[in-house]
């Protein structure tokens, strides 16, 4: 099953004037792969994450004919990403310094004095509930608990916050090999792997397709970007 693809749309960050995050994001180098949409191909989708080996620092995988080597210069050109900054994983979470879990939760709910039995996206001030719904649904994807926040997805909007430079072609990796592991998992980052099909001039050609778009919606009061397919 292919998880349903996110788009953020950063006119409407500006709009809102969350200025801040936007600029965080850039900091980031993931305006492109945040912005991306447009047509994906499922069953296209479903043969790469078949097919696809890690090999070294690369993807390697095989569609209609056609072998993709997907190196840094693919991902630079493609999604705008590097691969340089923190390589982090659950195994490593210590690499960040300074980091405390409970304690960073709390330093961003909007009451300080609230008790904290789950970290969840419930209660966070504006600007750290925005990163947080990208981090679960669009960096990180899953298919479901996009409310309840890991070590990890706290780890990752620390450093987005601090402009701690993050390595997430790294990140997106890791969460690849999770998404084939975990049966639970829906495969991830489908308009990216439709983008390397066409990076890659597979042939698309009578293929069935579903184009992604993004859409706005207000929900109690609150502004949130809303995603959802043709």
């Amino acid at each position: 099953m292919i998880n349903n693809p996110k788009v953020v749309c950063f006119n409407w960050l500006k709009s809102q004037k969350l200025d801040k995050v936007r600029r965080l994001l850039k900091d980031q180098s993931l305006r492109k792969f945040l912005k991306m949409k447009g047509n994906i191909y499922p069953d296209l989708i479903r043969v790469f994450y078949t097919n696809v080996k890690f090999e070294g620092n690369n993807l390697v995988s095989h569609e209609k004919g056609v072998d993709m080597e997907i190196t840094h210069e693919v991902w630079a050109a493609v999604a705008g990403l590097k691969f340089s900054g923190l390589r982090i994983n659950k195994r490593n979470l210590g690499v960040v310094e300074d980091f405390n879990k409970i304690q960073y939760y709390k330093s961003f709910l909007k009451n300080q004095n609230a008790q904290v039995s789950t970290c969840s996206v419930g209660g966070l001030r504006l600007d750290e509930r925005l990163l947080a719904l990208i981090v679960t649904w669009i960096l990180t994807s899953r298919g479901s608990n996009h409310s309840v926040l890991t070590e990890e997805d706290l780890v990752y909007i620390f450093c987005i916050m601090k402009k701690i430079k993050i390595n997430w072609i790294h990140i997106i990796k890791e969460h690849m090999q999770k998404a084939m592991r975990l049966s639970d998992y829906c495969y991830p980052y489908a308009v990216l792997i439709s983008k390397f099909l066409l990076c890659f001039e597979v042939n698309l050609e009578a293929e069935t397709s579903e184009l992604v778009k993004s859409t706005i919606t207000q929900q109690n009061g609150f502004y949130q970007s809303r995603w959802q397919m043709d």
